[in-house]
């Protein structure tokens, strides 16, 4: 086996146990999901993946949306197929004030679903107010029922707040306030309770049986673990049971806004930037270039024809050489081999001494030429030659061969 072969299959045999105990490690070593927020794009112990998943297979089209407020508000008066019912649970960039009015406009066409400190500016308009348990949790059970062992744990309960009602500012004073218009007339259903009596989920709705809005304080009820192992699936279940329009998941304030492809993002940063513009100048001015160095001017230039020397030129150089190194001799009988080896059968060596091949020669040779040069070569391999000997036994070995090998 070569060198080069051993060597490679090596080194292939290196990588594949390398890779096979990265793989391994990787196995032995892998570490849960540690993202906490509630997103319907999230497999993890804290996404909602699951919930969208079940609904789906329950039939209730889902969708999730990562667009602007303004866009979803202009999908959802769209929808023609049924009341639609969009969610926030509990966004990882929270709600700012400027955007409550715009989720507030929603209600005359769509339910609303709010879970979470995320969004606490939008429970605030409608009184009620997320507020965190540090030091303990506590078990979220239907109002009337005692906890059991599979009721879910929660840290965040809801506490009555006041609704804040502004006019429109850009004050900086401002800035924390938003704009609240909602019916005052709204009954308010239990859903959730914690075992000291603290409220954990509400639904609200007006007397005329209009749009309803649900809030949940703890977003984690909608997660992955706990509808797997806690009471917590049936009731996110429950809160969408029975729906003929689509649940709509907002998706934007969880960080999976509308992207755009990175080439687009370029060219939208080189037509804004004057770095951009510098880059765009350079490329013109390289192209032109190109495109200057393309052109041929005058004619093109003849290519220089570089011809092979032939096999007896090769012989001249050579006995040329052996001439200067006082190895006229040696360089004659070396010539005089060659001659046996080019005439005897492929593969066979040439043992017999130069006098005695030459002897051999001359008595094959057909030619009055062939025999002259045989004469020649007959002296030449005497002893104590003259240096012009090197060269006329390379002559008289090429009339030799021209003589037997027309």
């Amino acid at each position: 086996m070569r060198p080069r072969t051993e060597i490679g299959l090596g080194l292939g045999v290196l990588a594949l146990l390398l890779l096979g105990s990265a793989l391994l490690g990787r196995r032995a070593n892998t570490m849960p999901d540690q993202d906490a927020r509630t997103s319907t794009f999230l497999a993890g112990p804290n996404g909602a993946r699951g919930l969208a998943d079940a609904l789906g297979r329950l039939g209730i089209p889902v969708e999730r949306f990562r667009g602007r407020l303004r866009q979803l508000g202009e999908a959802v008066a769209a929808d023609t197929g049924g009341r639609s019912l969009v969610a926030f649970l509990d966004p990882a960039a929270h709600l700012q004030p400027a955007e409550v009015s715009e989720i507030v406009a929603l209600t005359p066409r769509a339910d609303l679903l709010v879970a979470g400190m995320g969004s606490a500016a939008l429970m605030r308009c409608y009184g009620y107010e997320p507020q965190y348990r540090f030091r303990d949790s506590v078990q979220a059970v239907a109002p009337g029922t005692r906890p059991g062992r599979d009721s879910p744990w929660v840290h965040t309960v809801l506490a009555a707040s006041s609704v804040t009602v502004v006019r429109d500012s850009s004050r900086m004073e401002d800035q924390g306030e938003s704009e609240c218009r909602v019916s005052a007339g709204m009954i308010a259903d239990t859903l959730l309770v914690a075992r000291t009596g603290r409220l954990i989920a509400v639904r609200l709705h007006e007397r005329e049986g209009g749009g309803s809005i649900t809030l949940v304080a703890d977003g984690t009820l909608f997660g992955n673990r706990a509808l797997r192992a806690t009471d917590a699936g049936p009731f996110a279940l429950g809160l969408f049971a029975g729906r003929s329009g689509r649940v709509v998941f907002e998706e934007a304030h969880q960080g999976f806004g509308a992207s755009r492809s990175l080439g687009s993002a370029v060219l939208a940063w080189s037509a804004h930037s004057p770095w951009g513009w510098a880059a765009w100048q350079l490329a013109v001015a390289g192209l032109l270039a190109l495109l200057a160095g393309a052109v041929r001017f005058g004619p093109p230039v003849p290519m220089l024809l570089r011809r092979r020397r032939s096999p007896l030129e090769h012989v001249r150089a050579l006995a040329t050489a052996l001439a200067a190194a006082n190895g006229h001799d040696v360089a004659v009988r070396a010539i005089v081999r060659g001659l046996g080896r080019r005439l005897a059968p492929a593969g066979q060596p040439v043992r017999t001494d130069s006098s005695a091949l030459v002897e051999r020669i001359a008595r094959t040779v057909r030619s009055p030429r062939g025999r002259e040069a045989a004469r020649r070569l007959q002296d030449l391999t005497r002893p104590r030659q003259p240096a012009g000997s090197v060269l006329a036994a390379a002559l008289a070995v090429e009339d030799v061969w021209e003589d037997l090998r027309p």
